[in-house]
This record gives C-alpha cells, sequence and structure tokens, in this order.
C-alpha cells in the first residue's frame, strides 16, 4: 500500500512552502527535538568500561570506526528509503533492517530511537499528514519494528531534503551523540568535544561520500568488533546509557 506524499500546502505558495519546509529540516537535525538519541552512546560506555579507550586519541579513533559501521551498515537504509518514502518500501526496509542487526543491545536501540522518532515526526510535522497515517497503519500491525535509519529516510524524504544532504545529516547525528556521551561519560570536555567534532568533519565527508547512494542490499557491518563490544552493554554492572 502506497500513501500519499503530498504536503499540505494550504493558502502558501510553491516559494512560501519550500521556506517553511527548510525551518521543518532544520529542526530534524535539531537535538533538541525529543527522538531519544542521547540515552545512547552507540557502544561507548561499554568499550570505555572494557579498557579500550583510555585517551582522546583511542575516542577519535572510536568515533571514526563508529562512523564507518554506520555508513556501510545504515547509510543504505537512509538512501534507500529516501528515494522511495512510502509505507511498502519502510517495511520492507524495516524487516531487512530488523534480520540484519544481530546485536541486541544495537537493535533495541535503533527500534526506541526510530519509535521516538516516528512519533515526533507524525506530531510536529503535520504539514506532511502521510507521516501520521503511516504511523497509524502501522501501529499494532506486528509487521514493522520501527528501526530509526529507514524512518530517517523516510522523513528526509517527505520533507523534501535532498538524498545527499540527508545522508550526511545522518552520519552528522551519529557523530554528534557519539561525542556528546564522551562528554558526559567525562571522556572529553564541552570544548574539547567540539574540536573533536570539527577535526572529524573531514574524515567523516570522506565516509560518507564512500557508502553513499548505495542500495540497502549492500549494506554491511565493518567494525564487528565495536558490535561485539556494544552487545556487552546489558552486561555491565551500573550504567549512564541504555545501549
Amino acid at each position: 500500500m502506497e500513501v500519499p506524499m503530498e504536503i499540505d500546502k494550504g493558502s502558501h505558495g510553491p516559494a512560501s512552502t519550500n521556506a517553511l519546509l527548510q525551518w521543518s529540516q532544520w529542526q530534524l537535525l535539531d537535538s533538541i527535538l525529543p527522538t531519544g538519541g542521547f540515552a545512547h552512546s552507540c557502544g561507548l560506555e561499554a568499550a570505555f568500561q572494557a579498557h579500550m579507550i583510555s585517551g582522546p586519541e583511542d575516542l577519535q579513533t572510536y568515533v571514526l570506526h563508529v562512523l564507518e559501521n554506520t555508513g556501510s551498515l545504515l547509510l543504505p537504509f537512509v538512501y534507500s528509503a529516501n528515494m522511495s518514502p512510502n509505507l511498502e518500501t519502510w517495511h520492507k526496509l524495516d524487516r531487512m533492517l530488523d534480520a540484519t542487526l544481530t546485536n541486541e543491545v544495537g537493535r533495541k536501540a535503533s527500534i526506541a530511537q526510530g519509535s521516538a522518532l516516528m512519533r515526533v515526526a507524525a506530531t510536529v510535522f503535520s504539514e506532511v499528514p502521510s507521516l501520521k497515517m503511516m504511523r497509524s497503519n502501522s501501529l499494532g500491525s506486528g509487521t514493522v519494528a520501527f528501526h530509526h535509519a529507514p524512518i530517517f529516510g523516510l522523513v528526509c524524504g517527505l520533507l523534501g531534503l535532498d538524498v545527499g544532504i540527508s545522508q550526511r545529516a545522518y552520519m552528522f547525528i551519529t557523530m554528534r551523540d557519539v561525542i556528546s556521551a564522551a562528554t558526559r561519560l567525562n571522556l572529553i570536555g564541552p570544548l574539547g568535544a567540539a574540536k573533536l567534532q570539527h577535526d572529524i568533519a573531514i574524515a567523516a565527508e570522506e565516509m560518507s561520500k564512500k557508502w553513499m547512494n548505495r542500495k540497502f542490499e549492500e549494506a554491511c557491518q565493518t567494525a564487528p568488533l565495536l558490535d561485539t563490544v556494544q552487545g556487552c552493554h546489558a552486561y555491565l554492572f551500573s550504567r549512564l546509557f541504555c545501549s
């Protein structure tokens, strides 16, 4: 079933509608949007307690590995959903990603963040009525897990965000959340975190170009060690994050 994707323009003309959509696009990337991303560390907390990270250089290496793995494994789902933002494609991608994620901690984190993003998007972005329709048709169906990457691509596509920008945006929010987690774990200070994020941007752009515009069939895991470490998060004696 393909859900209509028309944007409710109301009394606004095309130019006015495009301008308003930009505000929605910016809001989608705003850290204040309550999608639960800051409750997760992408395995950083488990890696720290496993003594994989002992200094700034280790932290930078870890963030780069997370970005590489995000590009190889999740960007294809963002891309595919963005290129065809409809109910049928989203459900197909969601089922595929659910079968691909073998790390239970990461899988639950993806579902938690995806569910939150879909709930927020359906409520906030009223100019795209199909979002609410898709969520209503999917809740309680038992056929969709609400994984984050396909939903992010879906929302970006419905908000008219360029496919290249959408993929870079997904890499950006991943980098932002990991570095934010490092700050709260006291692995780096706020000023150092800002500098680290700026310094990593060059490598992040190269990774984005490397993995960009690939179909979901090409998704692969490039950092199995990080995946294994994140899977140990549930066994930590004390923990600040959910994953």
